[in-house]
């Protein structure tokens, strides 16, 4: 498939203040689209002008949520533009295709293509410290049809937008709610993928703990509601007597790239002891009575390692270690922004410079 570049007529001024970037509310010139039409595959892949589609009201995704997507993050290195990982994501985006019935894209050309196109928008990657380029690639169905089956045809795009630090307060400790009403997902559904609608169904979680002074959700399993899953939209770190603990991959729990590269960083260069295991709340809160819970963190793409500082559960409010950041906390997140950034070796060979 040949990959054309339309050129924009006009360009929008950069950011000057990239301390005021925020999150996902600024998009850069160009995007990169390819729609595919069964019979035919996936074609006329585009990268062009950053604009709004044209849908119809009729159009599936906006009724049966056939879409899933990724995040990932282009850094400003200190030799060149660095991707963690990439490759990853596009083979975690296929993995999503699969189970909600879109067709799967090429990953070597989708990694390829966009490649170029963050070449073409170079200079959007901002400059300051703590600061990135989100990369949101994407795929809806479009058929204009009310009757429930997989599409016919989709679309597959990526935008970019230059952010600043995902918390605005910094790497703090944050307070986190635990939910034992609603929950985020179950074993055999779509826990495991990243699509919309995972993301709908937490909203109301979210705001209720929002209205308690909460920062985030910490979601137990759908069955029993006992057993700790994930924080928000991160996966969930607790260090315990020395060890880290972390939720298995049941079904249910998404297979977070940052999640496998910080239990591959602790394992091999912290010589910490990761277990992967279900893990009640009940137990989370025993040992932190008895002096072993010593820190906890989640992890993710967007704000890579956000610490936590304290939990409720059932009424019970409890402080984790001193309420501050964990040294292992601080050490990973040290160490695994050092390799996006390019201040620190990657012995993994996670980096993709352009």
């Amino acid at each position: 498939m040949k990959l054309e570049v339309v050129r924009a007529q006009n360009l929008n001024p950069k950011p000057q203040d990239e301390s005021k970037l925020g999150f996902g509310n600024i998009f850069t010139d160009y995007m990169l689209t390819i729609p595919y039409t069964a019979g035919k595959g996936w074609h006329d892949a585009q990268i062009r002008p950053f604009e709004n589609f044209s849908l119809s009201p009729a159009c599936m995704v906006l009724h049966y949520s056939q879409t899933i997507f990724e995040g990932l993050k282009a850094y400003r290195g200190t030799t060149g533009i660095n991707l963690f990982r990439p490759w990853d994501n596009f083979a975690r985006l296929n993995a999503s295709a699969r189970r909600m019935c879109i067709p799967e894209i090429n990953e070597g050309f989708a990694l390829e293509a966009m490649c170029e196109l963050i070449r073409i928008e170079q200079d959007w990657v901002p400059r300051s410290e703590g600061t990135s380029l989100y990369i949101r690639p994407a795929i809806i169905s479009t058929d204009p049809f009310l009757g429930v089956r997989a599409g016919e045809t989709y679309l597959f795009f990526i935008i970019l937008s230059p952010v600043g630090a995902y918390y605005s307060s910094g790497l703090k400790p944050v307070d986190i709610y635990v939910e034992d009403e609603y929950v985020r997902a179950v074993v055999g559904g779509t826990g495991a993928v990243k699509t919309g609608g995972n993301y709908a169904a937490s909203l109301v979680a979210g705001q209720i703990a929002h209205s308690k002074g909460f920062s985030q959700v910490l979601w137990l399993d759908g069955k029993e509601k006992k057993y700790v899953e994930e924080v928000g939209s991160m996966n969930i770190f607790f260090k315990i007597r020395g060890e880290l603990y972390t939720a298995a991959l049941t079904g249910s729990v998404l297979p977070g790239i940052t999640r496998d590269s910080v239990i591959r960083l602790a394992r091999e260069m912290f010589d910490i002891n990761v277990r992967e295991e279900r893990i009640s709340i009940a137990d989370i809160f025993a040992e932190n009575a008895s002096g072993g819970l010593e820190e906890v963190f989640g992890t993710g793409t967007a704000a890579v390692v956000s610490p936590v500082g304290g939990m409720e559960w059932e009424g019970k409010r409890i402080t984790v270690g001193d309420g501050k950041m964990g040294m292992l906390t601080a050490q990973l997140y040290e160490k695994l922004t050092g390799i996006q950034y390019g201040r620190e070796e990657d012995p993994f060979g996670w980096i993709k410079t352009l």
